[in-house]
């Protein structure tokens, strides 16, 4: 009887076309190694230029985020500025309330609002400049008119025109006042330094 051999399968056939022998396997695991090595270095190459551009955008968006903070602190102080110029009214209308209005229902009814308006300014930051009996600061201030007065020092503020304001730690508008001026102040004295000549 003949023993018939069975076809050889495409699998077997590529087994029996493998060249493994020593020098060709450790070519292969060299080549390999190189490949890995390689892979890996631009995996970090891509890992570092992923970190860099996740901090570049990171940064854009803080940067983008203050400039539209401060775009939108500059409308508001813009409005508030101009804001003001009803303060001054609604101050000038309070305070020049004729005697016989007094206790008048309208009249508290401005009042009111007017004590609406100051909190309002006060809750967005603004404080008033205290200015009257103060040194002129020139940051502060705005000389408009000097008054000769021996009673005070020279360069005191002696009356506010207009108030000024403050928002949080800058002056959104200076206080408009007379300064006294004192001739017979030494010139030495500290307050002619800081006095407007």
């Amino acid at each position: 009887m003949t023993h018939h051999q069975r076809p050889r399968t495409r699998a077997e056939e590529r087994i029996a076309e493998l060249d493994t022998s020593r020098e060709t396997l450790t070519s292969k695991i060299e080549d390999l190694q190189k490949q890995l090595e390689q892979a890996q270095q631009e995996a970090a190459e891509n890992k570092q230029g992923w970190q860099r551009a996740a901090a570049d955008f990171a940064n854009y968006r803080r940067r983008t985020e203050q400039d539209r903070e401060a775009t939108l602190g500059l409308a508001n102080e813009m409005l508030l500025a101009k804001t003001l110029v009803i303060v001054d009214d609604f101050d000038r209308a309070v305070s020049n309330v004729p005697a016989e209005l007094q206790g008048n229902s309208w009249v508290e009814g401005v009042v009111a609002i007017d004590r609406k308006l100051d909190a309002l300014l006060a809750s967005e930051g603004l404080t008033p400049i205290e200015a009257e009996g103060k040194p002129f600061d020139p940051h502060e201030h705005e000389a408009v008119v000097q008054e000769e007065r021996t009673d005070l020092p020279d360069g005191t503020v002696v009356a506010e025109l207009q108030r000024g304001y403050r928002i949080r730690d800058r002056v959104l508008r200076p206080a408009m006042v007379v300064v006294a001026r004192n001739s017979t102040t030494n010139p030495n004295q500290p307050g002619k330094a800081g006095g407007i000549n």
